[in-house]
C-alpha cells in the first residue's frame, strides 16, 4: 500500500508542477494549492509504510522523470539523447531502490 501512496504522490506531484508553470486565476492557483497538500500528505502516509529516504528518493525521481516526459510530448520542450538518457537513469535508479527495498523486507521478514 505504501508504493500505491508513492505512486499517487508522483502523479499528483506532475499536475502542481505544471500549476505552478501555467497557474494564472485564482480558481487555478487554489487547484495547484490542493494539488500540493494532496501530493505531500500521500508522502507523508507513504512514510507511515516505508522508510522515508526512499519514498523521497522514489516521489522526487518518478515524479521529475514524468514532468520531463510531459514536457517533451505535451509542451514541446526539446528533446535530446542526452536528456533521454539522464530520465532512462532516473527510472534505473527509481526500479533499483524498489527492488532493493523488496529484498531488504524479505531478509528482515526471514530473519523474524
Amino acid at each position: 500500500m505504501g508504493w500505491l501512496y508513492v505512486l499517487f504522490a508522483a502523479i499528483v506531484e506532475v499536475f502542481w508542477v505544471v500549476g505552478l508553470k501555467y497557474s494564472n486565476t485564482v480558481l487555478e492557483w487554489s487547484g495547484t494549492t490542493i494539488a500540493i497538500v494532496f501530493s505531500f500528505i500521500l508522502v507523508v502516509k507513504a512514510c507511515e509504510m516505508i522508510p522515508s529516504g526512499t519514498v523521497y528518493a522514489v516521489f522526487t525521481g518518478s515524479g521529475a522523470a514524468a514532468i520531463v516526459l510531459i514536457d517533451f510530448l505535451i509542451f514541446g520542450a526539446g528533446f535530446s539523447v542526452m536528456k533521454a538518457l539522464f530520465i532512462a537513469l532516473i527510472i534505473a535508479g527509481v526500479i533499483g531502490i524498489k527492488m532493493t527495498d523488496d529484498t531488504e523486507e524479505a531478509a528482515e521478514e526471514g530473519g523474524k
